[in-house]
């Protein structure tokens, strides 16, 4: 079958006689309960905000970036479950914060090697810049990063 050409009907149809489905290969969440957010509103909420000024109160939140990371849903067989091969462990963290006015804004990104070859001639970064072994945040890093 030479030069053949499919329509997305023809694979729509083709998935369904063949019961093919589109699915995750895994995945986690979690959530934040909303009893613990009312909670934390009405008992630390005043609190603070007693004691520091919009200024002084910050909210700050990390998160992984897998830059490497390939997609984790695939075509299966209805019912088959789907195990991935290994996964690509790149990655760097990102780190974002602002304090409650809005008037300081900190990004800072966390990478594997000391002095990026992505980096030679660039002077300013948009970010604050550190690194580590596993490109985590560390408690070193943290600290730092807060009192610059």
């Amino acid at each position: 079958m030479q030069n053949f050409t499919c329509s997305m009907n023809w694979i729509n149809r083709f998935n369904v006689r063949h019961n093919i489905v589109s699915g995750k290969i895994a995945g986690e969440s979690l959530s934040v309960q909303q009893g613990d957010v009312v909670d934390w509103l009405e008992k630390v909420g005043p609190t603070l905000r007693a004691q520091f000024r919009d200024d002084e109160i910050f909210n700050a939140d990390e998160t992984g970036l897998f830059y490497k990371l390939t997609s984790d849903k695939t075509l299966k067989f209805k019912g088959e479950k789907c195990k991935g091969g290994k996964l690509s462990k790149e990655r760097i963290t990102l780190m974002v914060a602002t304090n409650m006015s809005g008037t300081v804004r900190k990004k800072l990104e966390i990478g594997k090697s000391q002095r990026p070859r992505c980096f030679k001639n660039v002077r300013h970064l948009p970010v604050d810049y550190e690194s580590n072994r596993r490109a985590w945040m560390t408690a070193e890093i943290f600290n730092k990063w807060v009192r610059a």
